[in-house]
C-alpha cells in the first residue's frame, strides 16, 4: 500500500530514495507525497536536482535548527517534543539568515546551566559539506573525523540538508563493490533476477567487443598455420 511504501522510503538510504522515485507514475507519486511530511518530500525533491554521485543525493532535512540565543532549557524542551518524530543528533545554531554559525552536542546541554545560550557554548568552528561534492571527495574529507553526521551548507554557508555518515559509507561500500562488474560490463542495476532481455542489453556490447578481438586472435594463429605445423611444440 501506498502507506506502507511511504513509511518505507522515510526509513532507507536517501540515494536509493533517489533511485526508486523516478520510477513511480506521477498519480502514484503524488499519492506517496501526500502522506509523506512536507519537509521530507522537499528534501526528495531537492536531492534529486543533484547529480547521482554527489553529496545533495544523501541529503536529510534537519530534524530542528536553533538560534544562538535560545537556552539550554528551550532547546531541551524543543528535544524533548522532537525524540519521538525524529533522530536528532547535533543542535545547528543558525544567524537571521539561515547561515550555519555553530553545533552543539548532547553532551553541552548536560553539563550546562539552563540559563546558559547555545552562542556561548557552541562549537563555532564547523566542519560541513557541500551538497555539489562528489561521494568519493566526500569520503577522503570524513576519513579521519567519523562524525555521525555532517552539516551541508552551500557556498554561502546556507544549511540546507544533512548527511549521516552511516548512509555515506553505505552508498560508496555499494560503488565499491560495483566496480569489477562496470569492468566486465555488467551494470550496477542488473541482478540475479534481472530479466534475459535486460541483462542481454547490458552485456551485448562487451559480447561483440569479445567476438571481434577473437576473431582478430584465430586470424594471427591462421597466419602462422604452417609453423604451427612443422613445430609441434609451438
Amino acid at each position: 500500500s501506498d502507506a506502507v511504501v511511504a513509511d518505507v522510503l522515510q526509513r532507507i538510504n536517501p540515494a536509493v530514495v533517489g533511485d526508486i522515485l523516478p520510477e513511480f507514475d506521477d498519480r502514484r507519486r503524488s499519492s506517496l507525497f501526500a502522506l509523506t511530511p512536507h519537509s521530507v518530500t522537499q528534501q526528495w525533491s531537492t536531492n534529486l536536482s543533484y547529480e547521482e554521485d554527489a553529496i545533495g543525493r544523501l541529503m536529510e532535512s534537519p530534524p530542528a535548527t536553533f538560534l544562538p540565543t535560545d537556552t539550554v532549557f528551550q532547546a531541551t524542551q524543543r528535544i524533548r517534543g522532537l525524540s519521538a518524530s525524529g533522530r536528532l543528533t547535533y543542535l545547528f545554531v543558525l544567524d537571521d539568515r539561515d547561515r550555519l554559525i555553530g553545533v552543539a552536542t548532547m553532551r553541552d546541554l548536560l553539563v550546562a546551566e539552563e540559563h546558559q545560550t547555545l552562542g556561548a557554548l557552541m562549537l563555532r568552528d564547523v566542519f560541513s559539506l557541500r551538497p555539489t561534492t562528489e561521494l568519493s571527495d566526500a569520503m577522503k574529507l570524513v576519513v579521519h573525523r567519523h562524525y555521525p553526521v555532517y552539516p551541508v551548507c552551500d557556498e554561502s554557508g546556507h544549511l540546507i540538508g544533512q548527511v549521516r555518515g552511516s548512509a555515506m559509507f553505505e552508498e560508496q561500500a555499494f560503488e565499491i563493490s560495483a566496480q569489477p562488474g562496470r569492468m566486465v560490463g555488467v551494470a550496477e542495476e542488473e541482478r540475479l533476477v534481472t530479466p534475459w532481455q535486460r541483462s542481454l542489453r547490458f552485456r551485448h556490447p562487451w559480447l561483440q567487443l569479445n567476438l571481434v578481438t577473437a576473431f582478430v586472435a584465430a586470424a594471427v594463429v591462421g597466419i602462422f598455420q604452417d609453423t604451427l605445423d612443422r613445430m609441434v611444440i609451438l
